[in-house]
């Protein structure tokens, strides 16, 4: 078995106990994660409702790694005719595939601002993604403007909408103040301390395009 069902099956095991299924479920993000590690499994601690001490409610943790097998599954199932069609372009010498292999994730720079919805309902837009040619986001498959996230070192413009990046990463002066807070922000959502919330608003690391400091302004 892959290290993704393998560990899939440990998280179900209701004889271990609760930290090691956490500790599995975590090992499938590894393997899979759609929205990048961190921005899934901030989703999944929210969708599942997994809490900050998972053996209050183990199921979450079943919850979680069955979404997510979900998304995996409508993955590998647009990844198979794509892999028999690449067979036949390696025996004719194509060296370059053609279409390249189904996108498995997009990258949410934000971990607590992704996608809304189930990871099944996303996953079949994030592998058409790359064939969308209208306006805006490719994820929302419309434009709803775009705003900024500072880390610390970079600005990424994202889609206002749902999180995905939008336009070139920007770097920007050094803020290591910032910068802390955007790991310590993360400690928490990894230890279940952060309550689950998406930010819907503007806020000092969300900005508008009209906001940009002036050191990266064109």
């Amino acid at each position: 078995m892959t290290s993704f069902a393998t560990h899939r099956l440990r998280v179900h095991d209701a004889a271990l106990p609760a930290h090691r299924r956490m500790s599995a479920l975590r090992t499938c993000l590894t393997e899979f994660a759609p929205y990048g590690l961190r921005a899934t499994f901030h989703h999944l601690r929210g969708s599942a409702g997994i809490p900050r001490d998972p053996a209050l409610d183990p199921d979450a943790l079943v919850r979680a790694v069955e979404e997510l097998r979900g998304a995996r599954e409508l993955w590998l199932a647009a990844l198979r005719p794509w892999q028999e069609a690449r067979r036949f372009q390696k025996r004719a010498g194509i060296r370059v595939p053609d279409p390249a292999e189904p996108p498995r994730r997009l990258w949410c720079p934000n971990p607590e601002f992704h996608p809304l919805g189930t990871l099944t309902e996303v996953m079949p837009r994030i592998v058409r993604a790359r064939e969308y040619s209208g306006p805006g986001c490719a994820v929302c498959e419309a434009d709803h403007g775009e705003v900024g996230w500072a880390d610390g070192h970079h600005v990424h413009w994202l889609c206002a909408h749902c999180g995905v990046p939008r336009g070139p990463l920007e770097r920007s002066p050094d803020d290591p103040g910032l910068a802390g807070l955007r790991a310590g922000r993360w400690r928490a959502v990894w230890r279940g301390d952060a309550e689950w919330d998406r930010p819907g608003a503007v806020s000092p690391a969300l900005l508008t395009r009209a906001d940009r400091p002036a050191a990266l302004r064109a």
